[in-house]
């Protein structure tokens, strides 16, 4: 097997890890919160703590892989998201848990960026978006899977093993990890020549260090539009993320059993909806070019998501509100790897501080429904009317793409020059 798809093996299994870890709150949300009394309001906030400093570390830790190498940082980022995923175990109240939840969130950052730089370092530009396919795919599976694992762990031997086990797996991950990976194909005992040689040449950047301007970064209106399209895009995934379970159980009254098979379907559609988007985008690429290759899955993508899942909070019957709902997932990945493969195109060799900046952007949205969500039922009595926001939202993310150029790179100069920082974008 090339070298590089041993490499995609170690991403696939982090990003599942990542999405198992991050979703088992929500799949074990209610025994949670009957067993510490929490209401919806309050649980929301532990939801959003995550969200806050997962967004708030987000650009620093990709950064730090820019310039300490990826194998260092996810290292750091693995061992210490799992060590406050065995203490959500052990939380006590709702101001430990908050506490608990931040530091893991703190923790996580930086996985989604490191994964990017990796892609742009030992993948082709023909293959960045099958690549990042593969891993938000892999994301979406352990989604799926946190059902079926923590509902019958957690009826068995309680809520709390459940995050215990997922941080020793955790742990397992960052060992092999550091010792297998190297952080440049040309570091790595055993690649072929011929294979080292086609990374090489197809790679979108050269390895040279670059300095960095943040007022230039953040004058870009490209990566405005990108960031601002992300951040409206987690509304909607953090719905899936943190809310669906209750959702379902409590605003739409299936049992654990049912909520089960339900709160599986979404993330199994997801995974579907990033092969499909990451696949679909490269070969538009290689057929119609870089704008309309990327532009057009997200365009479509994100309309589409937004449209039902306006028809899902306007349905009455149960079953067919959780099937569009899947289907609103499904679509709304299609954008996932696109997403993240254009912060390649235009990073560059700043792959990680490009993607770091959007993921942060996009992750308070994030913090902002993991908050919003749980205040507007109380107040409302009504579950889907933070829906409705979600649709809408999600529509304005569809036409952020008309203005998304993914060949509009950011140019950096390289230390040592005059003026350095960003030249264009």
């Amino acid at each position: 097997m090339l070298y590089r798809y041993r490499v995609l093996i170690f991403l696939f299994t982090l990003s599942m890890i990542t999405y198992l870890d991050r979703v088992c709150i929500s799949v074990v949300g209610k025994r949670m919160k009957d067993d510490l009394g929490l209401t919806n309001e309050e649980f929301g906030w532990v939801l959003g703590a995550f969200s806050l400093a997962y967004a708030l570390f987000e650009m620093p830790t990709g950064a730090m892989g820019d310039r300490l190498g990826p194998r260092r940082v996810l290292l750091r980022v693995v061992l210490w998201w799992s060590l406050f995923t065995a203490l959500t175990g052990v939380a006590s109240g709702l101001v430990a848990l908050i506490v608990i939840r931040f530091l893991f969130g703190m923790g996580e950052a930086g996985a989604y960026p490191n994964s990017s730089i990796v892609i742009a370092r030992w993948f082709p530009a023909v293959e960045t978006g099958r690549a990042q396919a593969f891993i938000w795919g892999a994301g979406r599976l352990g989604g799926a899977l946190a059902p079926l694992l923590m509902i019958p762990l957690a009826a068995s031997v309680g809520w709390r093993a459940s995050f215990w086990t997922m941080g020793f797996v955790g742990v397992v991950w960052a060992a092999i990890w550091y010792w297998w990976f190297r952080d440049f194909p040309g570091e790595k005992k055993g690649i072929s020549e011929k294979e080292l040689a086609y990374i090489q040449e197809n790679r979108r950047f050269r390895p040279q260090a670059h300095s960095l301007a943040w007022g230039a970064l953040l004058r870009s209106r490209n990566l405005w539009a990108l960031v601002i399209m992300f951040h409206f895009y987690m509304y909607g995934a953090y719905f899936f993320y943190s809310w669906m379970p209750i959702y379902l159980q409590e605003g739409r009254h299936f049992s654990e059993s049912d909520m089960q098979l339900f709160s599986t379907l979404p993330f199994l559609s997801g995974a579907v909806g990033c092969f499909t988007g990451g696949f679909l985008s490269d070969w538009l690429v290689k057929r119609y070019g870089l704008r309309i290759g990327r532009a057009s899955v997200g365009l479509v993508g994100m309309g589409l998501s937004s449209l039902v899942m306006w028809t899902s909070a306007l349905t009455t019957d149960n079953v067919t509100a959780a099937y569009l709902l899947s289907a609103g997932m499904l679509f709304k990945d299609l954008t996932l790897p696109v997403s993240f493969a254009v912060c390649v195109d235009i990073g560059k060799s700043r792959a990680g501080t490009v993607s770091g900046t959007m993921n942060m952007i996009g992750q308070l949205g994030g913090f902002f429904l993991a908050v919003f969500f749980g205040k507007i039922v109380d107040l409302a009595g009504d579950y889907n009317y933070p829906l409705y926001i979600i649709g809408t939202l999600l529509g304005i993310s569809s036409l952020l793409w008309l203005v998304i150029d993914p060949t509009k790179e950011l140019t950096w100069k390289v230390v040592g020059a005059n003026d350095p920082g960003l030249l264009d974008g």
